[in-house]
Parts: structure tokens; sequence; C-alpha cells
């Protein structure tokens, strides 16, 4: 049985958020895109490493029917690129402020590619079985992560973030997906996390179809700006599926 009703009429989008951040994050592109009558999952990613994330959303995938468009922020740009390979019904990958690794690439490389990034002076380490757990700090989180929301968002935003493995950034990515998918791209200007630099080069190796680039934007720029998110997914689904 699919994990969601299928549409005749339009795909389904599978929304994977990344690190600091959870499911939630994608309710404002959501709620626009629902109430045209697109079936959506939002990815309850483990954030555990690129392997092992992306063999979670594989298996999600097989449960669903019809069309798939893969949107993923920040590390799930990673997961998308990882998950959405050898399933013919995934038919296009909106990455948004995501990193979009080649084969062997880590998402720590591609962070540290080019300057700009203050991510590691707001990390805090919590030791866990197998590893350590990374947060942003609470108190550098508006700035670091949401600078373009409101100080109450990101802070509910910071205190419901979740954790990613520290081994997560330093693991290396296999085949990507956007050699052989459409793919879309959209990010802020003043990503503290990944460097706009960072963003221009993956969408242009990647082959972008539509790169979306926002003034003053943040890593999470998507969140006070969603409609331009809808936007851009409408477009690849018109694009990819004829709806």
């Amino acid at each position: 049985m699919s994990v969601t009703e299928p549409s005749a009429a339009k795909p389904t989008v599978v929304f994977v958020h990344g690190a600091f951040a959870e499911s939630s994050s994608w309710s404002g592109v959501i709620t626009e895109l629902s109430a045209e009558g697109f079936p959506a999952i939002a990815l309850a990613n483990p954030l555990r490493g690129g392997t092992s994330d992306s063999e979670y959303l594989r298996a999600t995938l097989k449960d669903v029917s019809g069309d798939i468009i893969l949107v993923g922020h920040s590390y799930g740009g990673t997961v998308i690129s990882g998950g959405g390979t050898d399933n013919p019904n995934v038919k296009a990958l909106v990455f948004v402020g995501a990193f979009a690794p080649d084969e062997g690439e880590t998402p720590g490389e591609l962070a540290g590619k080019f300057p700009g990034s203050t991510l590691a002076e707001n990390l805090t380490p919590v030791p866990v079985a197998g590893g350590t757990d990374l947060y942003i700090t609470q108190s550098g989180y508006h700035a670091q992560f949401a600078a373009d929301s409101s100080h109450e968002v990101a802070q509910v935003m910071a205190v419901t973030q979740r954790p990613i493995l520290e081994s997560a950034f330093s693991e290396a990515s296999g085949v990507p997906a956007w050699k052989s998918v459409p793919s879309w791209f959209l990010f802020g200007a003043e990503d503290r996390n990944i460097p706009v630099a960072a963003h221009r080069f993956m969408a242009e190796r990647a082959g972008s179809r539509k790169t979306v680039e926002l003034a003053g934007g943040s890593h999470t720029v998507s969140i006070p700006e969603a409609a331009k998110l809808a936007d851009l997914i409408r477009e690849a689904a018109a694009a990819t599926t004829g709806h």
C-alpha cells in the first residue's frame, strides 16, 4: 500500500530536511502545494550518515506510487542525491540551500571549499553511542541558521532542532542522482552554513535547470520565502511530469 494517496494529476513531493532542523520546517511550502492537490511526504531524516540516510529514503520511495519530486535542504541534498538514484519514478530534484555532492565528495569538504561558513564556531558536541552528535548552540542559532526569520520563529527552531552525527559530514557520497535527474536550485545569498559561492558552484556543475538566489536569504531562506520554493517545485513538476 502506498504511503501517500496517489494523484493522477500531480507528482508526490518528498521533502528531506537537513541537520539542525526537522520535518515541520517544510510547513509553509507543504501548505501551499497541498492546497493544489500535490501529495507530500516530509521525511524524518535520521541524520546518521549519507549512506544509511539515503537507503532510508530509497526504502520510503518504494512505497510511493507515481511520479516523485525530491526536495532536499542542506544535508538533505546529500540524501536526495544519494537516495534518488535507480528509481524511474524520481523525475526532478530540488536543492534548497543544499549540498549536491559528486561521487567521493563529503558535505564538510563542500562547505569548506569556499570561504564564508561560520558553522563550526556555533556548534556544540554531545557524545552518544557510536560517535558525537552536533547541535547549533541556541544562543547562536538565529544569526547562524535563520537570520531572515523572526526571533520567535528561530527560537522555536533552535529548541526543536535535531542533531546530526558528526561523522556524517566526513562521509563520502556515492554516485549522485543529479547526473541523471534534472535539478533546480534555490538558496540565500547570506547563507552562513554553506557559502553562496559553493551553492553557485554546485548548481552550475549539476546543470541546474533554474537557479534562484535570494538576496539577504539565510540558510533557511525557504521558510520566509516558502512561496518562492513552491513556485520552483511547480516549475520542476511542469517540466518533468507535465503537471
